[in-house]
């Protein structure tokens, strides 16, 4: 049976239109040659972390919790998308 985060991961796919694959070190999603990656917990995604997605390829985050400003501002000069509780930022 999968866990909350699983079946989080794969709404989260299919409200992005994309194929949920998951797995550790991998993204969680892969739409055409965009790769996603889902959060889902209380608190924001760090700026490290965004950076450490970032060297994995993954090109858009969906996070439940949000970003804190050093993400958003690291998304920014990268090219991430960047999407919180249905909205993009």
């Amino acid at each position: 049976m999968p866990s909350k985060a699983t079946k989080y991961g794969r709404r989260k796919a299919r409200q992005h239109r994309a194929k949920h694959v998951g797995g550790p070190g991998g993204p969680d999603y892969i739409r055409g040659a965009k790769a996603g990656e889902v959060k889902n917990r209380k608190t924001p995604v760090t700026g490290p972390e965004l950076l450490r997605l970032a060297d994995r390829g993954v090109d858009e985050i969906d996070s439940k919790g949000g970003f804190t400003g050093p993400a958003i501002e690291a998304a920014k000069k990268l090219g991430i998308k960047l999407f919180s509780r249905g909205k993009g930022i």
